[in-house]
């Protein structure tokens, strides 16, 4: 007979593309508000980044159509991965609050 304590072998099974995602947002989250930035007096007050007239706007409406990051980046050489990354977790963020006020 064989006991399950005998066949204690490990199966780790490999990351999925989504486990491997949550991992990197575990280990590393974005925090937005050191990129993204709100001036009264700029772009009517939209979330900006950096303090540049490039608002976040104009990032996800870049990344919507099909830019890639390196596109975007080398028709706008003063922005970074970083910008992108936090413009999306701006994104995410605030779809987040808007999602939680909904259900309540």
């Amino acid at each position: 007979m064989f006991s399950t304590a005998s066949k204690q072998t490990s199966h780790a099974r490999p990351l999925s593309n989504l486990d491997e995602s949550r991992q990197k947002l575990q280990n590393r989250p974005m925090d937005w508000r050191s990129v993204i930035t709100f001036e009264a007096g700029k772009r009517a007050g939209k979330p900006c980044i950096r303090g540049m007239r490039i608002t976040a706007y104009d990032i996800l409406e870049y990344l919507a159509s099909g830019m890639s990051v390196e596109e975007i980046i080398a028709d706008f050489p003063e922005l970074t991965q970083t910008d992108i990354r936090a413009t999306l977790a701006f994104a995410a963020d605030r779809e987040r609050r808007i999602a939680s006020e909904a259900a309540a």
